[in-house]
């Protein structure tokens, strides 16, 4: 029996491909799809129709099919040359299905030679378009096709690389080429009085393109209106509103929503079931960081004969600790108080939410009054809550989360963290420098994976250095309870390990709040982290209704919440006239161990996942002036740039104050300016900002132009002499 070949099509396609562009280019068949060409043989094309009708109208066919397939130049003038051979009805029926069968053909062979290339090295890039295509995409080549001001070749390719099917690109594409083909083919039957292409663009013909163009942003506003109708149909509107906006939960991202609706003179009214400030006053930044600050402190009084400092003491008082962090969230709170935003403008009530419908809110407060809220708009900002893992034990023997660790009076003396992320991180850290014996474990190979893995080792290396036993690769199976003694059992390569303690603290993340205030009745779907799914604008299945913050992702990141609140409340507000995407193209974050981890834009790990090509310029702080005199030279600044360029495409700090450092980058590449203005900036002496501007000079050296220095070189030797 004979085998089979087993070519792939796409081989033979791409071969069929190349002997034609081979063909196109050697026998110079590009001169005979001009208009110039057209109208010469206009009489010789007419007489050859009339002679051989049928043969003539398939040959045509399938020239203008292989001229869409292989995006070949000269579409409009073979879309004229149907009018003028064929006449109206007849050029229009060969063309419009020439033109769709050809793109079909361009599309496949972009699906099949193209889409799985270009997906993995630039899904990224790719993201907004495939996720448009899922959610309306036959209107959206609908709208790409009914406006011929856009070559369709393009349309073709890049359709291919998108989830769309084939049929439905094909009936889109039959639909939406026809209005078109039937202005330039009938253009066509007048071919004697065009003199250029221009002269298509009549004032007649001008209008009918300008129609064109409107059509699919009527169509499409007339289908989103149908589509909303049906949406809200089983919801009672209100005749009127009490509100303009309602916002569920006070943390960052609710306290903006709510302080931008009172600012523009909105009637808002802020929902807080539990404490002003949300989770960052109360559970997280600012408690977390004044726990910090008081284990640096013991670390550095316990390194203070390094600076001559004989005698310093440092004996931990850890209830004064704790009672020093609920004096630094009591005196941060008025920031956020009720008080405040009252004064404002905010209505701030206190109470559980529920939403009832798109346009009604119910708040039941202590006393178990209930209160019916209409608006217009709703922002959800629920926020997230401790995730904590169901370990076989943990529940019965019970464990402690980045929301009750503040409750402590004191000091565990034997801690273990699980978690081995920034929250994890800087706990172990800050309690093994407050005197507890902290073992810190991490499933993952190492801790801190989001970031490279020379930060992830350094980290680790200043953990271990504080006395933290930081197990990596330890998968927590079991907690149990024995001879009165807590202890977590975990695997290690196959083998049980055993870890004794006194306090188990859960940091392995947090859950956004999705739950109990009325989602699940809306049916507002999830993604599959778990955050209320929202498109660009941050609306959910519902337009009058946005999520932002931790409940929205994807990033939960207190400034990021405020940044989100930004673009909801603008859009929730005054949307009806322009609303605004989320920009999501710069977000930093730093983790506050130490040494500090701060990060913008790509890492050296990302980029080599997506295929992004970069060049890496580091700079050691351990060279750094003002570092060595403080006694913190260790870190370094990592910038990648696009080869050969000075555009920033990431940084990384891992030192002293990373945070504050990390501000310059963010404004560099929010605002698109390279490291050669970073280098033309003066920086203060002696600063750590200093290292900003010397990264930026390593950078400058390594692009230095070796040939031009090599004749200035020459010069100043000829000078000498």
């Amino acid at each position: 029996m004979a085998r089979r070949s087993k070519t792939p099509l796409w081989a033979g396609v791409a071969l069929l491909a190349m002997v034609l562009a081979w063909a196109w280019r050697h026998y110079d068949l590009g001169h005979l799809l001009t208009l110039e060409q057209l109208k010469g043989s206009r009489d010789a094309l007419q007489a050859l129709v009339a002679a051989e009708p049928l043969r003539t109208a398939a040959a045509f066919f399938v020239v203008y099919v292989a001229a869409a397939a292989l995006s070949i130049p000269g579409a409009v003038v073979l879309t004229l040359a149907a009018g003028a051979m064929f006449g109206l009805g007849w050029g229009l029926l060969l063309v419009s299905f020439a033109s769709s069968v050809g793109a079909l053909l361009a599309f496949l062979v972009a699906r099949y030679l193209l889409r799985d290339v270009v997906q993995s090295r630039f899904a990224q890039a790719l993201a907004p378009v495939n996720d448009g295509m899922r959610r309306d995409g036959v209107f959206y080549l609908l709208t790409l096709r009914l406006v011929p001001v856009f070559p369709f070749w393009l349309v073709n390719l890049v359709m291919g690389l998108t989830p769309i099917g084939a049929a439905r690109f094909y009936a889109v594409s039959q639909v939406g080429m026809l209005a078109g083909t039937v202005v330039y083919v009938n253009a066509g039957t007048q071919l004697g009085a065009i003199q250029s292409p221009s002269d298509i663009l009549s004032p007649g013909l001008l209008v009918s393109f300008i129609l064109l163009g409107l059509f699919p942003l009527v169509a499409k506003a007339v289908v989103a209106w149908v589509r909303q109708r049906k949406l809200y149909a089983r919801w009672p509107r209100p005749r009127r509103f009490d509100r303009n906006l309602v916002v569920i939960g006070a943390g960052a991202g609710g306290l903006v929503s709510a302080y931008i609706a009172a600012a523009v003179k909105a009637k808002v009214t802020l929902v807080e079931g539990h404490r002003m400030g949300g989770d960052c006053l109360n559970f997280g930044c600012v408690p977390s960081k004044a726990l910090i600050r008081s284990a640096k402190l013991a670390k550095q009084l316990g390194k203070a004969h390094e600076l001559g400092v004989a005698d310093a003491g440092g004996r931990v008082d850890f209830a004064a600790v704790m009672q020093r962090v609920q004096q630094v969230v009591k005196d941060i709170a008025p920031h956020d108080s009720v008080e405040r935003y009252t004064s404002l403008g905010v209505e701030v009530l206190q109470g559980h939410a529920r939403i009832t419908s798109p346009w009604t809110v119910e708040v039941t407060g202590a006393d178990g009054k209930v209160q019916a809220l209409s608006t217009r708009a709703i922002v959800i900002a629920a926020g997230a809550s401790p995730f904590v893992p169901p370990i076989p034990g943990l529940a019965e023997v019970g464990c402690l989360t980045s929301d009750t660790v503040w409750g402590l009076t004191e000091l565990p003396r034997r801690l273990v963290v699980l978690g081995g992320g920034p929250i994890g991180s800087e706990l172990a850290q800050s309690f093994a420098r407050l005197g507890s014996e902290v073992t810190q474990v991490e499933m993952a190979p190492r801790i801190m994976v989001r970031e490279d893995p020379e930060v992830s080792d350094l980290v680790a290396a200043s953990l271990r250095a504080d006395g933290v036993q930081v197990l990596t690769g330890h998968q927590a199976t079991r907690v149990e309870r024995q001879g009165g003694e807590k202890r977590l059992i975990a695997t290690h390569d196959g083998h049980e390990v055993v870890i004794p303690f006194d306090e188990l603290l859960c940091a392995v993340g947090r859950s956004p709040r999705v739950t109990g205030y009325g989602l699940e009745e809306l049916g507002l779907p999830l993604t599959s982290r778990r955050t209320i799914e929202t498109n660009d604008h941050l609306q959910t299945l519902y337009p009058n209704i946005y999520a932002v913050g931790d409940v929205a992702g994807p990033y939960q990141f207190t400034h990021t919440a405020a940044h989100q609140a930004w673009y909801a409340a603008v859009n929730a507000l005054f949307g009806r006239f322009r609303k605004f995407k989320a920009d999501y193209r710069v977000i930093p974050w730093a983790t506050f161990t130490d040494p500090e981890v701060a990060r913008v834009g790509l890492s050296e790990t990302e980029a080599r996942e997506r295929g992004i090509a970069f060049e890496v310029t580091r700079y050691g702080l351990d060279d750094l002036d003002r570092a060595i005199a403080d006694g913190t030279a260790h870190g370094f600044v990592k910038v990648l740039t696009v080869p050969g360029k000075d555009r920033i495409l990431g940084v990384t700090i891992v030192g002293e104050h990373a945070g504050d450092l990390l501000a310059e980058y963010v404004l560099a590449m929010k605002h698109g300016l390279g490291l050669n203005k970073i280098l033309g900036t003066i920086h203060t002496y002696p600063t750590l900002a200093e290292a900003n501007k010397y990264v930026a000079g390593e950078w400058k050296r390594a692009h230095a132009p070796a040939r031009l220095l090599e004749w200035v070189g020459r010069y100043h030797a000829w000078e000498r002499a």
